[in-house]
């Protein structure tokens, strides 16, 4: 009777001891549930600015490219001397490339073709970016994912000069976005001017370029830039003015090579992407006109 007695003793302890064990294991849990309410991550929803929303509006919704002017120092170069833009600056410079860029090319190409065909993201830094041959890097195509536009502080909206130079920027660039989605024919491009190209493009002037068959001095590094650069100055000048820079080519060979290369140029655009480069110029003239006025 006894044992029994101590048996049925032995097993309310070990009873209470069981529940005691489980109160404190939900109170440990509770207590650790509640340590991530600490947490030093920031989990609030941010706040977004005027520019924020405009960004949202006219370039995430719109064409599905986000903008980055705030610092970060995991998307730029380390080594260089850069920095974010006044942030004053960055809508009427995302105003200006939205109308001669975007808006041209979709009044062209249709309202999803820069949506389908575009960098994920444009970087924007305030200043320029100098080589080390002294020559100044105006912009990056990252893998068509990111186009990186320097000088953004330094753009004058009232000068057209200085418009058309950092458009130049955009213009070169995503003519790369669209030859790494669909490639130009290289080989045959190449062949047109092929001793002339040169790792110290830097060292000719650009009148000098020209009188070899090249649009610019920057044409001459590969068949990649010379096609780039082609495409550029078709869109940075209305088709007068392009045709002025030809005409000005005093070597009548030099002439000829550089509207065979325009030749390939809109055939590709016109062949690839049903875009007639010269109706593309024409309307990007205008843009950039009213952009000035």
């Amino acid at each position: 009777m006894i044992n029994i007695l101590n048996n049925k003793i032995n097993l309310t302890c070990i009873k209470i001891a069981v529940v005691v064990v489980t109160i404190a294991f939900v109170g440990a849990c509770a207590e650790e549930d509640n340590s991530f309410s600490d947490s030093v991550l920031d989990t609030s929803t941010p706040v977004l600015t005027d520019l924020d929303n405009y960004i949202r509006s006219n370039y995430v919704s719109k064409y599905n490219i986000d903008v980055l002017y705030e610092w970060d120092e995991n998307v730029v170069d380390n080594n260089r001397y850069l920095f974010p833009p006044l942030e004053e600056k960055v809508q009427p410079v995302l105003e200006v490339v939205e109308k001669i860029w975007l808006d041209s090319y979709t009044e062209i190409g249709g309202d999803d073709f820069v949506k389908l065909v575009a960098p994920r993201q444009l970087l924007l830094v305030g200043g320029r970016n100098y080589n080390q041959s002294g020559t100044i890097l105006l912009g990056l195509a990252e893998g068509g994912k990111r186009i990186t536009l320097f000088e953004t502080d330094l753009v004058d909206l009232t000068d057209k000069e200085n418009i058309t130079r950092f458009l130049s920027t955009i213009q070169h660039e995503y003519c790369h976005i669209l030859n790494q989605t669909i490639p130009f024919d290289e080989d045959g491009y190449g062949e047109i001017t092929p001793s002339e190209y040169t790792a110290q493009w830097f060292n000719t002037s650009i009148a000098d370029a020209r009188e070899l068959g090249f649009i610019s001095d920057y044409a001459r590094s590969s068949v990649i830039e010379d096609f780039a650069e082609m495409v550029n100055y078709m869109l940075i000048n209305s088709n007068e003015e392009y045709n002025a820079l030809i005409d000005a080519i005093t070597d009548e060979e030099a002439r000829e090579n550089i509207r065979a290369k325009e030749a390939i140029v809109a055939d590709y655009f016109l062949k690839q992407w049903a875009i007639d480069i010269y109706e593309l110029q024409e309307v990007t003239a205008r843009n950039t006109q009213e952009v000035i006025n």
